[in-house]
């Protein structure tokens, strides 16, 4: 099993960005030297809602830093971006890393972004799947061309290029019925956000692995992003979970404005609407914290313990290889998420690594259905 670190940079009111920021690369230059496998840098803009901008540009920092964690993007948001611009930034880290590298791809879902790029948020799903066809085929092929509805592309090609075949490690989060034909015949594997229950989990990926199946194309198992509270006691592990995983929900809203419910009237966005009355609803106490409850019990909270029978579990029931983690999230003290990172490295790291046998058996109990809740990276 592997498992790594993702970099959610939260900006924090009354500190410059820059000091956040340096908390976060310390964590990062943890990685390698605590055995993490991979380290992984999100995509926003504009709100301070995760500070990670250029996610390639990120990674190469990382590049010259480390010798041998793999490093990933969860996710770059292809229809904010020139394909062109994408696959050559790819092809650079590539080399620079040593072929170290693995890409998750979305189409984002928050309007300010799309508002602040020019992009007709209406255009996504189609934009998304020109893009993912058009970076595939610029680092697949020596020259190449497209004629699409929204790019127009003579015959070029792209240097440097890259040495490792980067395109064989695609992943796509939240495929829908409408991309996942595409997004298989491709060859992307899928990327999840754990947001909901571990079966619905499941069952996304087992339906993405049909019609993956059924275009003669075996999807690799899935790349799944998560939370991580771990602590000497199960008190303390909860609590620090229920406090700043709690505190995500203001940043969210603040940044995708899903209480409004304006995304319900947006082409290829219909399902986001749902989720107004379950944001709304977020300023009342009592429907705030049975939100955080449920968001808590679907993460890897708890002892060392605790949380390797919840790995095993997540991998029993989603088939996941690759787990990555954030250990600091929602403004949380940078020396909380160290401690935080550090025992889950010692303690729970190693085993899940490389003991075949530390799955146990699922727990019971595990979160019921919380419907219309989405918690993004």
């Amino acid at each position: 099993m592997k498992i790594g670190l993702s970099l959610s940079i939260l900006a924090e009111s009354g500190r410059a960005d820059a000091s956040v920021y340096r908390e976060h690369l310390a964590l990062g230059d943890l990685a390698e030297p605590l055995g993490f496998d991979s380290l992984f840098a999100l995509e926003h803009h504009f709100t301070g809602y995760s500070m990670s901008p250029a996610p390639t540009q990120l990674l190469s920092y990382f590049a010259g830093r480390t010798q041998r964690i793999a490093l990933g993007t969860a996710v770059i948001v292809l229809p904010w971006h020139d394909p062109i611009r994408v696959a050559e930034q790819i092809a650079l880290l590539d080399v620079l890393c040593g072929g170290r590298c693995l890409f998750g791809f979305g189409r984002g879902a928050a309007s300010v972004e799309y508002a602040g790029f020019r992009i007709p948020m209406e255009e996504a799903r189609g934009r998304f799947v020109e893009a993912a066809k058009i970076v595939r085929l610029a680092l697949a092929e020596e020259s190449f061309e497209y004629d699409g509805e929204f790019y127009h592309i003579p015959r070029t090609a792209i240097r440097p290029r890259p040495m490792s075949h980067p395109e064989r490690r695609f992943y796509a989060s939240s495929v829908s019925p409408e991309s996942a034909a595409v997004m298989a015949e491709l060859g992307f594997g899928m990327m999840v956000i754990m947001q909901n229950e571990w079966p619905k989990a499941a069952e996304d990926i087992a339906r993405f692995r049909a019609i993956a199946e059924a275009k003669g194309h075996v999807p690799p198992p899935p790349v799944i992003l998560t939370n991580v509270s771990c602590a000497e006691s199960r008190a303390e592990a909860e609590d620090r979970a229920m406090q700043w995983l709690g505190r995500k929900w203001d940043s969210i809203d603040n940044h995708y404005h899903f209480s409004d419910g304006h995304l319900g009237s947006v082409k290829g966005y219909e399902s986001y609407g749902k989720m107004a009355k379950t944001y709304a609803k977020m300023k009342e106490p009592a429907a705030r914290a049975k939100a955080t409850e449920f968001y808590v019990k679907i993460q890897i909270v708890g002892t060392p313990d605790d949380c390797l029978q919840q790995i095993a579990e997540l991998r029993a029931v989603t088939g996941t290889e690759h787990l990555i983690a954030d250990f600091s999230y929602g403004g949380m003290p940078h020396e909380e998420g160290e401690v935080n990172l550090r025992l889950f490295a010692e303690r729970v790291l190693p085993v899940a690594q490389r003991d075949g046998g530390f799955a146990g058996l699922p727990r019971e109990g595990r979160a019921p259905a919380h419907a219309n809740l989405f918690a993004p990276a």
